[in-house]
């Protein structure tokens, strides 16, 4: 019963594995019957389970099938194999045995008890190649390969790698006589035996010879997985366009040979599966769609189609708020009217200089200091009203001083005031990146300084454009 399970599993491995890859497209399955032969004389090595004295030289007495090969009289190999592509072949096999010989002895004659014979399972999977299409031959087909399986004989079992050769001779397409030569070397010296299997079987090749049942055979089948009409060479027109499906760019829509198959509803020289506008005539450059107001855009991304702009706005014509003739995309002052020179915002011309000037000139600040007197307050606050007027423009504010004291003193205390109005006015709402101050100290007078009217004058903050 143990041996039975062997078997069992064995076959089981052996159809497992056949079904892990598909069916190849062009080539079918194959089958084989036999009868395998265990041979442990020719190896040229030996292992401690058999004697030295009962091994030969390699491939010594090879064909002595009546002293060294053990068979039985009956079916004792079964093989699946299937067509990888490109020659090779993977064969999984199972074979069934019984060792009464080894070398020129008897099982019996060697003392072991009673035993008269070894029982023998082995499983194997086998990588080959054939060499029928390197011969060009259409019946002679020989094969070298390598493999591994596992051996079991008696209780012991033991892992083989495998080399072999073999030879089919093809009698039909589908029936072919296999010999199959395999040398399998244990590793295991202990209790591994290093032997070699003959076989030979019957192989049946089968599969399905059309494959979708269609009427036409895969060999005369164009499309030989999918039913088909035999006047288009077995594959299916399902749209009805006389176009075979797998020429057919459109195969669920009935189309036009000069289209490939693809209807063109509209009618524009377009077919519909390039036209981005399939029911309304268009042109090419647009894939097919309209231009309505010749803007370039096309219509569906024309968000005014019917008034012709720009492609940066959508198709729509740039807004202009302030009417300036500065479009609010590059208008820096969209709100307010100003001219082209100064993108879009007003410019500030000499009567807005003088007129800030105007409040500047009545800052106070506490004598010999920097600090602005509170009556100031209400001018630094018309100041701020008439630059925001100009967002654009950006002013310098000066501080001047007289003569009177030293030069670093003045140069000091002017810097020092035109940085204390450019703090001022940025408390009360004025952008600092839109201001700069310097200090001159009495390098710049308006007046003599030799009169305290001209010195008054002298001591002065004046507000510039900074250009």
């Amino acid at each position: 019963m143990k041996h039975l399970s062997r078997f069992l599993v064995a076959t089981i491995l052996f159809f497992g594995i056949s079904n892990v890859v598909a069916q190849d497209e062009n080539n079918p399955w194959a089958i084989e019957l036999g009868v395998n032969a265990v041979d442990v004389f020719p190896v040229g090595e030996e292992d401690d389970r058999v004697p030295a004295a009962l091994r030969g030289e390699i491939f010594d007495e090879f064909f002595n099938v009546n002293d060294h090969w053990n068979m039985l009289p009956s079916v004792s190999r079964l093989a699946i194999s299937r067509y990888m592509g490109s020659g090779f072949v993977f064969t999984a096999a199972g074979s069934i045995n019984r060792i009464e010989k080894l070398g020129d002895l008897n099982v019996s004659d060697l003392g072991i008890g009673n035993t008269e014979e070894f029982t023998y399972f082995s499983a194997d999977g086998e990588v080959k190649y054939s060499l029928k299409n390197a011969l060009n031959s259409s019946w002679l087909d020989p094969q070298i390969g390598i493999g591994g399986g596992y051996t079991w004989v008696d209780d012991i079992g033991f892992g083989t790698a495998n080399a072999l050769l073999g030879l089919k001779l093809w009698f039909s397409e589908s029936v072919a006589l296999n010999l199959q030569s395999t040398y399998k070397h244990s590793f295991e010296d202990d209790y591994g035996i290093k032997h070699f299997q003959h076989s030979a079987g019957v192989l049946f090749q089968f599969g399905l010879k059309d494959r979708d049942n269609d009427g036409v055979p895969d060999k005369d089948d164009e499309c030989p997985d999918t039913p088909g009409l035999p006047e288009l060479n077995g594959c299916p027109d399902t749209d009805g366009d006389g176009i075979p499906d797998h020429l057919d760019e459109c195969p669920l829509e009935a189309g036009l040979p000069e289209f490939n198959g693809c209807p063109d509803t509209d009618g524009d020289g377009i077919p519909d599966k390039d036209d981005a506008c399939p029911t309304v005539p268009g042109l090419a450059q647009f894939n097919g769609c309209p231009d309505t107001d010749g803007d370039g855009i096309a219509d569906p991304q024309d968000e005014c189609p019917e008034v012709a702009g720009p492609k940066e706005n959508n198709g729509c014509p740039w807004p202009d708020k302030d009417g300036d003739g500065v479009p609010d995309h590059l208008d820096e002052c969209p709100d307010l009217p100003g001219t082209v020179a100064n993108k879009g915002c007003p410019e500030v011309d000499t009567e807005v200089i003088k007129q800030l000037n105007e409040f500047s000139k009545t800052i106070l600040f506490d004598i010999g200091k920097s600090t602005i007197r509170q009556e100031s307050f209400a001018a630094l606050q018309s100041i701020v009203d008439i630059m925001r007027e100009y967002p654009s423009a950006k002013f310098h504010i000066e501080g001047h001083t007289d003569s009177t004291g030293s030069l670093a003193l003045n140069q000091r205390l002017s810097k020092a005031r035109a940085a204390s109005v450019l703090d001022y006015l940025t408390t009360i709402g004025m952008d600092r990146s839109r201001l700069s101050s310097e200090g001159y100290g009495p390098d710049r007078p308006i007046a003599p300084n030799t009169t305290a009217a001209g010195r008054q004058q002298n001591r002065r903050v004046e507000i510039s454009l900074d250009k």
